[in-house]
């Protein structure tokens, strides 16, 4: 891969356009996981409360309906799904892959043609899985419109992303890019040490739900396990520890949210809700939760105030385990294996499951990501003055 150089910030200028609001795009590439999406709708809602007339569109290859998605007045444009199979390799539903690649090339484009945006966000990769997004980026940057990368805080293994990066799909890719977001924090990952990315990302901070005020103290007995798959396909990683957390007498409940494919053996006495948007308040009620490592569940327990024990994925890609591993590091979550027994669970869950009112701050993990990440992209918009926002670096 080329060493990045950037533009110039005088050579992309920051466009006050008169007399209409900033417009903005945001794509991902998601199939079935709901991640990306997630955190792109949470920038756009920041974007939207920071200056209410801005018009964005969030394009996704998301099939499936959400409330979240298209609310606070987001326009959503949707593409041909891609998603992973066990093995790692991108597939599709329906048309073979080039088919379904060069649709959405198709729509990428129209989206930006028609909307000249002022900022468009690309997420993960910066032309697309395939490089379909190469005739959108280009549109983009021959409209004078500012490219920016959103990069979430664990990619994968690091030498998996050194040598995706020095492949050919990141090939070039400095001289598309105005600037690299990070949602997260280097207490987490740094990007540059890690994984040789070839110039100095803006880490904004996690892209999560707000931070719940303390909590009291939870009971010695009694209370909810909250158990959740997340949002993609493999929540029955899970299944296998279902049955120890079921059998821990400290807790009086124990309520699991089964994933959109998880096939789940649920012993007796558990309360098993469907897969649902939004897991935020769940999180609230409960005295400790078990779930899987990704991004966005993750985090949202920890801003809940809760102290999660995460099992995570390990397969295809280690990003979850990762994860997993520097929050325990931090103190905010434990770890716990799929094949564990029912004896280290009922230990785990027997230790203070819930955060006291310094552990998050103390951690250094910043979790403010939404509002600045809002913040760089309406600046790069030209939105004129904006909060200051401290802690973007």
């Amino acid at each position: 891969m080329d060493t990045w150089s950037p533009p110039r910030p005088e050579a992309t200028p920051l466009l006050q356009r008169a007399g209409r609001a900033p417009r903005v795009v945001l794509v991902s590439h998601d199939g079935f996981g709901l991640g990306h999406a997630r955190r792109n709708s949470r920038i756009a809602a920041a974007v939207r409360a920071l200056a209410p007339s801005a018009e964005v569109t969030l394009v996704t290859g998301l099939a499936s309906h959400h409330a979240w998605l298209g609310a606070d007045g987001v326009r959503v444009v949707r593409v041909p799904a891609v998603t992973k199979d066990a093995s790692g390799r991108y597939v599709t539903g329906g048309a073979d892959l080039p088919t379904t690649l060069r649709e959405r090339a198709r729509v990428f484009a129209e989206v930006v043609e028609s909307t000249q945006p002022d900022v468009l966000v690309v997420d993960r990769h910066p032309l697309g899985i395939e490089g379909e997004l190469r005739p959108a980026v280009a549109a983009a940057r021959r409209a004078g419109a500012a490219v920016l990368l959103g990069l979430r805080d664990i990619l994968d293994a690091p030498p998996v992303v050194r040598a995706e990066l020095a492949g050919p799909e990141w090939a070039g890719a400095g001289r598309w890019v105005d600037e690299v977001l990070v949602y997260g924090s280097p207490s987490i990952c740094d990007h540059v040490a890690e994984y040789a990315l070839p110039v100095r990302p803006v880490y904004c901070g996690i892209v999560t739900a707000p931070v719940a005020p303390p909590r009291p103290l939870a009971p010695a007995t009694g209370g909810t396990v909250l158990v959740t798959a997340g949002g993609g396909g493999d929540g029955d990683v899970l299944a296998s520890v279902l049955e120890a957390v079921a059998a821990t007498p400290r807790y009086e409940h124990v309520v699991a949210v089964r994933g959109p494919a998880a096939r789940w053996t649920v012993p007796a006495g558990v309360e098993v809700l469907a897969p649902r948007d939004d897991c935020t308040e769940l999180y609230a009620a409960a005295s400790a939760s078990v779930q899987m490592g990704g991004y966005n569940s993750a985090y949202e327990a920890v801003v809940s105030g809760l102290r999660p024990l995460l099992v995570p994925r390990r397969a295809p890609r280690r990003e979850q385990a990762i994860r997993a591993g520097r929050l325990a590091c931090l103190g905010l979550a434990d770890v716990l294996d799929p094949g564990a027994g029912p004896d280290e669970v009922r230990w785990l869950l027997d230790r203070p499951r819930l955060q006291t009112g310094w552990d998050l701050a103390r951690s250094g993990l910043d979790v403010d990501g939404a509002a600045r990440v809002a913040a760089r992209v309406l600046t790069h918009a030209g939105a004129g003055a904006l909060p200051a926002l401290a802690g973007a670096r």
